[in-house]
């Protein structure tokens, strides 16, 4: 269940760094709240991403 929620979490960090900049290209929002949005996603992606991300790849060096 936690590692759901942190998947979760990385994806909407993600979705944080892509919708803002195609908002912004089509002029619905303002450059500068995008620069804020896809800051607090960029963080939350790093945060969170590397936790469910390199699983695999820890348990195949242990071997």
């Amino acid at each position: 269940m936690k590692k759901l929620i942190i998947k979760l979490l990385s994806f909407i960090g993600l979705g944080l760094n892509i919708v803002p900049a195609i908002l912004v290209f089509s002029a619905e929002m303002n450059p500068d709240t995008c620069k804020q949005l896809m800051l607090f996603g960029t963080i939350l992606w790093f945060v969170t991403a590397p936790s469910w991300m390199n699983n695999g790849q820890e348990d195949a060096s242990q071997e």
